[in-house]
């Protein structure tokens, strides 16, 4: 036996009074037999630290809910670094296909550009990686982990067959989480927010100003894709809206008093009509943000329902430079639906009621309004992206678009006015022959307008930055589209 069994079962052994079944010190002192008993018997060599840090623990942590972590040293450290760490690339904007990454943008002043690199460039490998014998799924993993330290990259410039190699080495970026500012119509703006961080709602007011702020008819404002962030922005961008006074968001935990955020007194809210967009990857504080809006009737949510991560988790450090993220409360929109979708766990209790408290599934809005709860902010207008079809996944599959979009720039200037005319249509679909794609009469009158589209997005892509782009992508988005429409009515 080893010592630190030894000192771990001594106490025990030692022990007059055996500890009562069922309590504390009797589970306890079963952990500690078991694992006394395989250390001293079992046909392999026990590990201390596997033991208990891939298993005894985390073991533990399973049966309370999916998002409480133990955090082995080296793990906690990597957490401690992140939290500190400053954000870092390489100033690149890229389109991520099947077994490809296209550059679209470069940042001015960034590494990207330092080095030459130019929107239509093909990433070939990445660090030894290469792009075309990995999942889709895997390829931002692979770029996130490649903006932490320099990187060796082979490219491909557009029309040439030479493969290029560039050496770049990360640096510190200001990118702001209010990443889309422009207006879809007279009176009418379009503001995304990637996240959540401590100087969104400066930015968020600062966007909405710049489209005319009081004075503005309506806003769409572009949460999908959102994971979330800082909670306090959250509430800081919901009080440029609902009136002073009014409930935000209330976390409730078994063993934290409940807390109340409401929008401060001295809030001079804006008043146009808002649409609030999302999907299943809006999180956490765009729920936030969501469902306080819903419930008090400022908004109109448009969209697929959204993730549904509505809890709080506190951080411990433990001993041995170990740590321990766990589960300690639950957010609530001001109607008391819970944000956070049901936990695989019904062991979880808190205030006498299960993991996830949703048990009345109906609730009233300021107005009387029914809203779901249930986990997730459902959306009062279900809307989907764009969808896709055989002609649309080759095309943008084989990077068709953008192939297309760098070959014209070589030999032509645009300007802002510029148009997809019925003669390029017919050029772009002699480029796609040429690569094989082949669609009959109907399937290429059918998605005429798409292609034009998608043909527009590329070429301003690359000439005027992605966010001009973005402009021409929103044309043929249904989700924006209908909240266009209720702008309107």
């Amino acid at each position: 036996m080893s010592r630190l069994a030894a000192l771990l079962i001594a106490p025990c052994i030692c022990a007059v009074a055996q500890p009562a079944a069922g309590s504390l010190d009797a589970q306890m002192k079963s952990v500690i037999d078991a694992f006394a008993i395989a250390e001293s018997n079992a046909a392999d060599p026990v590990a201390v630290d596997q033991a208990f840090y891939q298993g005894a623990i985390p073991g533990l942590l399973r049966t309370l809910d999916p998002h409480s972590v133990f955090f082995p040293p080296d793990q906690f450290e990597q957490l401690r670094q992140l939290q500190e760490s400053t954000q870092k690339g390489f100033g690149t904007v890229v389109s991520i296909l099947p077994g490809r990454v296209i550059v679209l943008q470069t940042l001015p002043g960034t590494p990207s550009e330092k080095a030459g690199l130019a929107p239509g460039d093909e990433i070939l490998v990445i660090n030894g990686y290469e792009i075309a014998r990995l999942d889709i799924d895997q390829l931002p993993e692979l770029l996130t982990a490649a903006r932490q330290k320099t990187a060796q990259l082979f490219v491909r410039r557009a029309g040439s067959s030479t493969v290029m190699r560039y050496t770049l080495t990360p640096e510190a970026l200001q990118e702001s989480s209010v990443d889309r500012t422009y207006f879809l119509g007279a009176g009418i703006g379009y503001v995304r927010i990637a996240s959540f961080d401590e100087n969104t709602a400066k930015e968020f007011q600062a966007a909405v100003e710049k489209l005319g702020g009081h004075k503005l008819v309506g806003l769409v404002l572009d949460l999908r894709n959102n994971p979330g962030g800082l909670v306090t922005a959250a509430i800081q961008v919901a009080s440029l809206f609902l009136e002073p006074g009014l409930e935000i968001v209330s976390v409730k935990g078994r063993n934290a008093p409940e807390q109340m955020q409401t929008v401060p007194s001295t809030a001079t809210p804006y008043k146009c009509k808002l649409m609030i967009l999302i999907n299943g990857k809006s999180a956490s504080a765009s729920e936030i943000v969501t469902g306080a809006m819903q419930d008090h009737d400022r908004a109109t949510v448009i969209g697929e329902t959204s993730y549904g991560k509505g809890l709080v988790q506190s951080v411990y450090p433990l001993s041995q430079s170990t740590g321990l993220a766990l589960t300690t409360a639950f957010y609530y929109t001001p109607s008391g639906r819970s944000i956070q979708k049901p936990l695989d766990a019904s062991k979880f209790e808190l205030a006498g009621a299960a993991a996830n408290p949703d048990a009345r599934k109906i609730y009233r809005t300021d107005k009387g309004r029914s809203v779901s709860g249930g986990g997730g902010i459902q959306p009062d207008y279900v809307v989907y992206p764009p969808g896709m079809n055989r002609l649309r996944a080759a095309l943008e599959a084989s990077a068709s678009f953008t192939a297309f979009a760098t070959e014209y720039l070589k030999a032509n200037k645009v300007t802002a006015e510029f148009e997809v005319t019925p003669e390029l249509v017919d050029r772009f679909r002699l480029f796609a022959a040429q690569r094989g794609i082949q669609p009959g009469p109907g399937e290429w009158s059918q998605d005429r307008n798409f292609i034009e589209n998608r043909m527009l997005t590329e070429v301003f892509n690359q000439a005027f930055g992605v966010e001009k782009g973005d402009e021409i992508e929103a044309r043929r988005d249904p989700v924006v589209q209908k909240a266009l429409e209720l702008i309107s009515n």
